[in-house]
């Protein structure tokens, strides 16, 4: 694991490049805009619904609405800001490809934008979809205290490791072959799991939630060029 290890280093001393720092500075923005947006509408409509169908419990209407943004919030945060990471990558994935890759970065191919918005939906998507399956057995580990937590972490880093390799693959991924075949991903199954789990451990941490986006997508370019350059 110890490229797992290096590709952390690298990814948090490159934090102080303006690039990396502006794109830092836009998608925390926007991500905690649109947290604080669905908190606001989660915890109005709540509080509106018990003030229409259950008069004289509007106190505890309004404590469920806090209850729902809060767990709402912390629940779709990971989601959210990866999904608006997608927007940006490219431009964390270039600057850690123009400090540590020059030869790559040259030879990557430009995603257009929409193909770019195209995965950063099916992204989005996939991950709402997969937590949602999930959530009847997160349910259910609640007796447990903290398996819950383990579940829902591991699940996010299967999700997170694809979706951090993909943001930097698709860059450099050659043509499919005569037969039809894509390349094979250059990270296997247990370091994507590794990749992600550190990401996903950090989204569930305050102030840490706000970088891991960002530091999951440089260690991400560091891991699948460590890769290309050993095949």
């Amino acid at each position: 694991m110890t490229g797992i290890a290096r590709s952390f280093a690298l990814a948090l001393g490159q934090l102080g490049d303006r690039r990396i720092l502006g794109v830092l500075a836009k998608s925390m923005a926007i991500t905690l805009a649109i947290v604080a947006a669905l908190a606001a509408i989660a915890w109005r409509g709540t509080a509106a619904l018990a003030e229409r169908y259950a008069a004289g419990w509007d106190e505890l209407g309004g404590l469920a609405g806090v209850l729902l943004a809060v767990v709402g919030g912390w629940l779709l945060f990971r989601v959210i800001a990866l999904a608006v990471l997608q927007f940006f990558a490219d431009a964390v994935v270039r600057a850690v490809e123009a400090r540590h890759y020059p030869a790559e970065a040259a030879s990557a191919r430009e995603l257009p934008l929409a193909e770019d918005a195209g995965n950063a939906v099916r992204g989005l998507v996939r991950a709402v979809l997969v937590n949602l399956v999930a959530l009847p057995v997160g349910l259910l580990l609640l007796v447990t205290g903290v398996g819950t937590a383990v579940w829902f972490w591991a699940i996010n880093a299967w999700l997170l490791g694809r979706e951090l390799t993909d943001m930097v693959w698709l860059r450099h991924r050659p043509p499919p072959s005569s037969s039809g075949s894509a390349a094979a991903l250059p990270l296997s199954a247990l370091t994507r799991f590794a990749l992600g789990g550190i990401v996903a451990g950090m989204l569930l941490v305050p102030f840490a939630n706000l970088l891991a986006p960002v530091l999951g997508a440089a260690m991400a370019t560091h891991l699948v060029h460590s890769r290309k350059g050993r095949s």
